[in-house]
């Protein structure tokens, strides 16, 4: 218990998440002359509603495996954090000077995943798409997982198929196509090749010390 208590007020930093939704937000709602991408990969691709489930899952999952990371181990939370952040105010910048925008098909029929995509449609504009936050996040929680020691192995498969479910997901429902994707993973790649690989992150821990009285 005490070393939750100890590590819990890193879970602070997650504030940041938030403020980070409000730029995207503002970005969104204010199109530029957004460019088509799109490619002849992109036009094979069906619109599936139902892989709106686990795009909605990518809500969840980034939150919750950023809180386990941080129990589990902290320097690898701050790691994954840092990569997210980094790479979210680089997408940013990327979306002022160069904004994107997709195609979505016309929405038929009233189901409830229909409903769910319609929600998501009118919620989020189809502008600033490359490179995909969705991906960009997802791949950050599965690469960063890597380093987290004794996972259950459903545990580590779910990551994994959920987050890859995640991620092609943004092209079954028509929020991002393949050079959106592409461009994430990359970006992510390279940012984890830098913080897991040349740099390491400084996490103060308090280590009890035995001292032996010589005689």
């Amino acid at each position: 218990m005490n070393t939750y208590l100890k590590k819990s007020p890193y879970l602070l930093f997650l504030l940041v998440m938030p403020v980070l939704g409000m730029v995207y937000k503002f970005l969104n709602e204010n199109p530029q002359k957004a460019v088509h991408i799109s490619t002849a990969v992109d036009g094979l691709i069906p619109f599936l509603p139902i892989f709106i489930i686990p795009y909605i899952l990518w809500y969840g999952y980034v939150f919750i495996y950023l809180v386990y990371f941080c129990f589990k181990d902290t320097r690898v939370y701050l790691k994954t954090l840092i990569l997210i952040v980094v790479g979210e105010i680089i997408c940013f910048l990327i979306y002022f000077f160069f904004q994107t925008v997709v195609p979505r098909p016309q929405l038929t029929g009233d189901g409830m995943l229909i409903q769910l995509v319609g929600f998501i449609y009118a919620n989020d504009q189809p502008y600033n798409c490359f490179p995909s936050i969705h991906v960009l996040t997802t791949f950050a929680i599965m690469l960063g997982s890597r380093h987290i020691g004794n996972k259950h192995l459903l545990n580590t498969l779910f990551i994994h198929i959920a987050g890859s479910l995640i991620i092609i997901s943004t092209l079954f429902v028509k929020q991002h196509v393949v050079p959106d994707m592409i461009a994430s993973m990359f970006l992510v790649s390279f940012l984890y090749g830098i913080l897991f690989e040349f740099y390491s992150v400084p996490v103060t821990e308090k280590r009890d010390t035995v001292f032996v009285k010589n005689k």
